[in-house]
Parts: structure tokens; C-alpha cells; sequence
């Protein structure tokens, strides 16, 4: 049975769903930060939130996700023994203070600074150290104890600048981040969640194409977590050919509505109609002119054979806050369970 582990913001944990609770198994809090190299995550009215999960739920775990999209500090954190010591100390301490099981490590990216934040060669192997250096730390205070997973991402460009082989062997899993596999640079249209590639298609990442490279890097299969996304991305001013499927558009793929805004207003209606693309494993919309790329129940259920079928070790989403209909946490709990 896999596991089904979810991104929670800090606003969400105080009012997460009964059912949702007992459906997941690890939550992921999003998102601490570091600030002058510190750890940093101050939420006392949360604490309250996390006592009822553990009363609902007593076996499911609770992590606190440092970092994000756009999150600094980790380069230069990881640069130096002292600096990587810091943090760990920091993290733990907030680990401690809330009652936590673990830290998640959402640094995106090593090597990049594409988000806009510090980033250098040398983050390749400090990655590798700084992993370490919270393992150890969490040892120190009470072996086995503690969980440090990460989030990664989904494409071959993370594996070519870490050492995977030796960073998985600080963790209890690696969670792809196999979402956003194309949007924010591209005006190409396709899919940003899909399970296998498109044969066509000039960008040609995928779940099935990120497990593998991952694998190939060193990551055991029983230790890596593949994502769902609970939101879309949106293309404007597309062709109407092959459905919008793999057209160029006057805007590149951008975040624009939540699941629930999807089922709600556009999933066939108002225009829009739902497509699957069998090669793919990924549904999508299209009106004649935008073009929608998004998880539904079909491809999750996909996803969730797929890992099975692999051996991995569960399935991820991002994030809860775009589940309004509240049917896609129960949907994956109901199939991991099968």
C-alpha cells in the first residue's frame, strides 16, 4: 500500500477535512523558510491544527516543508559546516517546539537561479552535505525517530546537478515533483502533469521519464514519491488544431484555477470540453482558443497503477488548498487501498 502525502499551507492546517485526514499519510506543511541562515517557522495558532490531526489520525505524520519556489537561502546556508550546522539546529528546534516528525526540503533547485535566488556550482555536492548535516542532527537528538524527505524536481536537470545516489541515503524518500513538467517557459501547449510523453511533442518530460532517471541516478524505486497536481495550467491564444493539443500560444503556460474552479466552471462547460490523451495518461480542455492541462480522477488512478506496478513508494499532491470539491484525496486514499 502506498502512501498518499499532501502539501498543506500553514492557513489550511486548522480546518483540514476529518476524511482528508484520515486518508493521508503524511502531511507537509508549506512553508517554513530560512532567514540568515535560521530555519524560521512561527505559527503558534497552528499548534491547536496539528493536536487535532494527531487526535484523528494518531499514525499520520507531520512535516514542516522549508522552502518553495522562489525560496533563497539554501546555496548560501549550505556553503559552509557552520552554516549547514545552523540550520539543522534551527529546523530541529522547530521540529521540537510543534511536535513535528520531520523536515521536508523543498530547494528548487541546486545549481539554478532561475527563481531568482542565489545559486552556485558548488551546490551540488553542498546539497549532498547539507542533507547530512540535518540527518545527523536528528540522530543525535533521537535515532530513528525523526523523517527528512525532500522535494524534487521532475525532470533530468535535478539528478545532473545533485549526487542522488548519495542523497537518498539521508532520506526516507525523494518526491518528484512531477507537475509544472512544462508551462512557465514554454508557449508550446501540452500537458504539465503527464504520466508518459507525448511522442510528438518537442518537450518530452513525464512521471515515467523523471522515475527513471531518477532510478538511474541511484534513488531505490521503494523510496521514490511521484506528484499530483490539485491546479491547472492554462495556454491563451491557441490554434484550434489537434484540439489545442501541442499548438503554440500567445502566452505560456501559466497557473490560472484550482481543481475545484475546473470542476466547477470549466471541466465541459462553458464552452470548454474534456479531452484524454491515452499515449499520455492526461486529460486536458480546450475551447477553441485556451487550452488546459490539469489531474483529474482518471489520470490519478493512472498514476497510482503506475506506482504500483513500479514498486514505488506512494503519490504526492500540490496542494491542498485547490481540492474545494474535496473528492481527489478520498479518490487516491480509494485506490492506493485496492
Amino acid at each position: 500500500m502506498g502512501k498518499l502525502i499532501g502539501y498543506v499551507g500553514t492557513k489550511e492546517i486548522n480546518d483540514m477535512m476529518e476524511e482528508d485526514i484520515k486518508a493521508m499519510d503524511v502531511v507537509n506543511i508549506a512553508f517554513g523558510r530560512i532567514a540568515d541562515g535560521r530555519a524560521v517557522w512561527s505559527h503558534p495558532e497552528c499548534k491547536e491544527g496539528i493536536a487535532r490531526i494527531r487526535r484523528i489520525n494518531p499514525e499520520q505524520k507531520i512535516l514542516l516543508s522549508v522552502g518553495g519556489w522562489g525560496a533563497g537561502g539554501f546555496s548560501e546556508a549550505a556553503r559552509t559546516p557552520e552554516g549547514r550546522a545552523q540550520f539543522a539546529a534551527t529546523a530541529m528546534s522547530i521540529v521540537k517546539e510543534y511536535g513535528l516528525d520531520g523536515i521536508d526540503i523543498d530547494w528548487e533547485y541546486p545549481c539554478f537561479t532561475t527563481a531568482g535566488i542565489g545559486a552556485c556550482k558548488a551546490d551540488k555536492e553542498n546539497y549532498t552535505l547539507f542533507l547530512k548535516a540535518i540527518r545527523e542532527t536528528m540522530e543525535e537528538e533521537e535515532k530513528g525517530r525523526y523523517m527528512l524527505t525532500i522535494a524534487a524536481g521532475g525532470d533530468s536537470y535535478f539528478v545532473k546537478n545533485t549526487q542522488m545516489d548519495l542523497v537518498q541515503e539521508y532520506l526516507d524518500y525523494v518526491q518528484i515533483m512531477t507537475y509544472d513538467l512544462r508551462g512557465g517557459f514554454q508557449t508550446l501547449t501540452g500537458h504539465h502533469t503527464n504520466l508518459y510523453s507525448y511522442q510528438t511533442d518537442l518537450f518530452d518530460a513525464s512521471a515515467d521519464k523523471a522515475v527513471r532517471a531518477f532510478h538511474e541516478a541511484g534513488v531505490p524505486r521503494e523510496k521514490i514519491v511521484i506528484g499530483a497536481a490539485f491546479y491547472c495550467r492554462e495556454w491563451k491564444g491557441v490554434e484550434d488544431v489537434n484540439h489545442g493539443l501541442c499548438q503554440q500560444a500567445k502566452t505560456t503556460g501559466t497557473i490560472t484555477h484550482h481543481y475545484g474552479e475546473l470542476a466547477e466552471n470549466y471541466i465541459n462547460k462553458n464552452g470548454y470540453v474534456r479531452y484524454w490523451d491515452e499515449e499520455a495518461k492526461a486529460p486536458y480542455l480546450f475551447n477553441g482558443s485556451n487550452f488546459i492541462s490539469y489531474d483529474d480522477e482518471e489520470s490519478l488512478s493512472c498514476k497510482i497503477a503506475y506506482l504500483k506496478e513500479q514498486k514505488l513508494s506512494g503519490i504526492m499532491f500540490w496542494a491542498y488548498d485547490g481540492e474545494k470539491t474535496h473528492t481527489l484525496v478520498t479518490h487516491i486514499r480509494k485506490e492506493l487501498d485496492q
